[in-house]
């Protein structure tokens, strides 16, 4: 499962509860946050984000966004950028989870230099293919990031993550199945082929699951099946009539892991 965008400081409050009773029910075997879990990133929305997280099922995968380094606290923002993200959610910047089925490796592309963008350096792609080379050929493999490694044509005030190309031919030859991400609040499916000829794993953008930023659609977040030759998406998109997050649409993507 993949939340993201979460943004506490500007949360929708009613979604809350029906989101964690609707993870408890389905019980996912991992669940992803993939980035910007405050909006400042100041203490009173971090210990406001960590008593959410702590009600999140485990295991879980969390990673940080631009959001969670200081805007306005220029001090705190170039000496201890992710201080209050690691104090009050996770130490862990280059979180993997790995059993016999999924390999899912996050990456932190938050920078201090940027107020809006993000990058992969080349450690840390050195990093990740160091994991990717020691699976088993039957492990789907994950990728997430907060900035995306794609965006919609046209969309205006953000590009795709510093580095994506570089990573995603590095990442080929291991035969990552599929790339996470969010940051835009909408959601986006693209795919790898259109920067790496051949290779055509799904780069999916989640949308924001409980702030009040969405874009012109309901808040929303995605739940996945890993089966043996596929990989099923679905998308549970925030009914504010019925207060419950109700399955919107199914997308079904072949494994290159399996092909």
């Amino acid at each position: 499962m993949q939340l993201s965008d979460l943004h506490f400081g500007t949360i929708l409050p009613e979604t809350l509860d029906p989101l964690i009773e609707l993870l408890e029910r389905i019980a996912p075997d991992l669940v992803i946050v993939s980035g910007d879990i405050t909006q400042r990133a100041r203490t009173v929305e971090y210990v406001a984000a960590q008593a959410f997280v702590e009600r999140l099922p485990t295991p879980r995968l969390l990673i940080p966004g631009n959001h969670d380094v200081p805007l306005y606290d220029v001090v705190r923002r170039f000496v201890s950028p992710l201080g209050r993200y690691c104090m009050h959610i996770t130490h862990d910047l280059a979180p993997t989870f790995i059993d016999d089925e999924i390999a899912v490796f996050g990456i932190n592309t938050a920078r201090s230099l940027t107020f809006k963008g993000g990058a992969i350096d080349p450690h840390q792609v050195v990093e990740v293919t160091a994991q990717l080379a020691t699976l088993s050929a039957n492990v789907a493999r994950i990728v997430v990031t907060h900035h995306p490694f794609d965006i919609p044509f046209g969309l205006s005030g953000v590009k795709i993550v510093h580095g994506a190309k570089a990573a995603l031919s590095a990442f080929a030859p291991y035969k990552v199945d599929l790339y996470l991400s969010g940051h835009l609040h909408l959601i986006h499916r693209a795919s790898a082929s259109q920067y790496v000829a051949g290779y055509d794993a799904p780069l999916l953008v989640a949308g924001t699951a409980i702030s009040t930023r969405a874009r012109g659609e309901p808040n929303s977040f995605f739940v996945f099946r890993v089966e043996p030759g596929v990989i099923i998406c679905e998308t549970r998109s925030w009914n504010s009539a019925m207060r419950t997050f109700e399955q919107t649409n199914t997308h079904e993507f072949l494994r290159v892991s399996a092909s």
